[in-house]
């Protein structure tokens, strides 16, 4: 404050003293100022720009585009890229293969609902499809794909993409696969075969293996080698197969799924081609001939026609059979069937080859309740039969004293001759494996469409359908009064018929079913799509003929001769046979399979 007092003072001071008296106050020369000369001139100037921090950048768009334009150049500068590798396009790689196969499931879900089975309906508790045949290996084979591709990297073998380019693919194909296939489930709430849950369509499984064999397919067969391609589309295949042996999908949902997870893994990359563009590309497509139609390929399809097998009494295999009336004893219906193909030829120029096929078709039988009994049904029959014998041979009527007395005893006690009956499924299809060759022709349209058929000859063989029943009860102590004379029973009379203390568990082969080995005939139509020089997909249409001789054996009664030991001389004194009914005929069969391939050229 004393200084600011001192300063105000001064100031008033020189304002208002004369300017003599304020120099002689100092007692100096007056101040004299020298400026220096200028010398004006043109020179260059160098100017740095000082380094900006965000928030002193200008608003200004040039300068915007410019900065855009340099971040660009460094996007992704950490992903590994090899020169000469040529940027995808998007969609550049997109074949939409997916959708068609998807599309069929959805057509051949309709197809199920005439064989669905109500597994809260009492009937069909005891039939329930609940097959012998069950493999956990669909639970591993479903990650074949990934498993692959992520071993190949590790051990540095150089695929299509680096690290972070391929994690994003991948990410983003199973992201895509795993939306798709949950909202779709919880959505159409389609019952499984075997009534567990009701998320059948699609397979999961399924998806899951295809979208893998996908990513393995881009990375390391469209680059390095097509049989990567092979192995894991192969083991896609082998995975929706295994769901419907296993009786967790339809065929619609196996190839509703396959579709889903091609068309995943598609996209996927697709996505991962415009985020990245050219950055962590390692290597580029492989180069093949467009001209060859040379080749090998994993294929899957859903066979039509030869929907049942059925039995004639005229069929039945005793020395007197030809006098026995047309009449159906027995028919098996089937399920569509599931094909499974690998085919491959060689040809020795653009139309003329020669070449094989492998197939597997497997055709699961439906109709249970056709040719199992309930209990309350068995025991019915039972009584029935008894009654009946009693009213042939005695001649009596329904009032017949003797005939009520029996009817009640039996209604009394013949209610528990059968408390339990299951039918096991020990293989709930026939499968048909079958190895031709022939000759095979190909007309090209353009450079990536060709049609071609085939001629083909060959051998099948196949494996027996097979139920084991399972029946429970109480042993019945049963007396009778017959009279034979020259052999032929004259009267009949059920004295008593009692519940023991014993019960009875019987298990036996209720029904076999199967063909001899035979010759097949098999041609066929196809449209090849070559989307890249060496890879293809095909649609096809192959017709197959056969004459199979079948064999049934169907042993209804065995539990019978446990229910009621005491009996056996009663049906062998009315001449009732119990033994397995025994059947053969030989039908023709005539197959046509719709399907898909996926093919390499070489």
């Amino acid at each position: 404050m004393k200084h600011l007092t001192t300063l105000i003072l001064m100031m008033l001071v020189c304002l208002t003293a004369p300017a003599n008296n304020i120099i002689g106050f100092y007692k100096t020369e007056p101040l004299k100022v020298e400026m220096p000369e200028w010398n004006y001139s043109l020179s260059s100037v160098t100017t740095t720009t000082p380094k900006m921090r965000l928030g002193d950048m200008p608003m200004n768009a040039s300068v915007n585009a410019v900065n855009n334009t340099q971040a660009t150049k460094e996007a992704f500068k950490w992903m590994k890229t090899n020169p000469g590798t040529k940027p995808y396009k998007f969609m550049d790689d997109m074949t939409f293969v997916g959708v068609p196969l998807f599309v069929g499931g959805m057509i051949l879900k309709s197809e199920k609902n005439a064989f669905r089975q109500n597994y809260n309906d009492e009937w069909h508790a005891n039939t329930r499809l609940l097959t012998h045949f069950k493999s956990s290996i669909d639970d591993y084979t479903q990650y074949f794909g990934p498993a692959m591709t992520l071993g190949l990297k590790i051990f540095g073998y150089e695929g299509r993409s680096d690290w972070t380019r391929f994690l994003v693919s991948a990410g983003l194909s199973y992201g895509v696969m795993g939306a798709l296939v949950n909202t779709i489930k919880y959505s159409a709430k389609e019952m499984r075969p075997d009534g567990s849950t009701a998320n059948s369509w699609p397979s999961g499984h399924t998806a899951n293996s295809f979208v893998g064999a996908t990513v393995l397919h881009k990375e390391y067969g469209l680059t390095r080698s097509p049989w990567f391609s092979v192995a894991g589309y192969g083991i896609a295949t082998a995975t929706g197969v295994m769901r419907v042996l296993n009786n967790r999908h339809w065929v619609s949902d196996v190839m509703s799924g396959a579709g889903i997870g091609i068309f995943a893994g598609e996209l996927g990359y697709a996505l991962a081609d415009l985020i990245f563009k050219g950055k962590g590309l390692l290597r580029n497509d492989l180069q093949g001939n467009f001209d060859s139609p040379s080749f090998f390929s994993v294929s899957m399809g859903v066979g039509l026609g030869a929907k049942d097998v059925s039995f004639r009494m005229k069929d039945i295999k005793y020395e007197f059979a030809d006098l026995f009336d047309d009449e159906e004893f027995l028919r098996v219906d089937f399920r569509s069937a599931t094909t499974v193909d690998a085919e491959g030829a060689y040809f020795f120029n653009k139309y003329i080859g020669v070449g094989g096929r492998l197939r597997v078709r497997t055709m699961p039988a439906k109709n249970w309740d056709a040719i199992s009994y309930r209990p309350e049904q068995a025991n019915q029959e039972l009584s029935q039969d008894m009654k009946n014998f009693m009213l042939y041979i005695n001649d009596w009527t329904e009032t017949t004293p003797e005939y009520i007395a029996a009817t009640e005893m039996m209604m009394n006690n013949g209610r528990d001759v059968v408390t339990e009956q299951n039918i096991t499924v020990e293989s709930d299809h026939l499968s048909e494996f079958s190895a031709s060759v022939g000759l095979y022709l190909n007309l090209p349209l353009s450079k990536r469409f060709s049609i071609g058929t085939k001629a083909l000859v060959g051998r099948s063989i196949m494996q027996e359908l097979d139920l084991d029943a399972n029946y429970k009860g109480n042993i019945k102590d049963i007396g009778f009064n017959m009279s034979v004379v020259d052999g032929n029973p004259t009267s009949l009379e059920i004295t008593r018929f009692n519940s023991t203390k014993d019960d009875y568990d019987i298990q036996w082969d209720y029904l076999t079913m199967g063909g001899q080995t035979s010759t097949t005939y098999g041609t066929g139509f196809s449209i090849t799509y070559r989307y890249k020089s060496n890879f293809s997909w095909k649609v096809f249409l192959d017709y197959d003929y056969t004459r199979k001789k079948f064999n049934l054996r169907y042993d209804p009664y065995r539990y019978v001769y446990v229910a009621t030991p005491n009996l056996e001389e009663l049906y062998a004194g009315v001449g009732i046979d119990l033994s397995p009914y025994e059947f053969e005929r030989t039908m023709k069969m005539r197959y046509f399979t719709v399907g898909g391939s996926f093919t390499i050229n070489f």
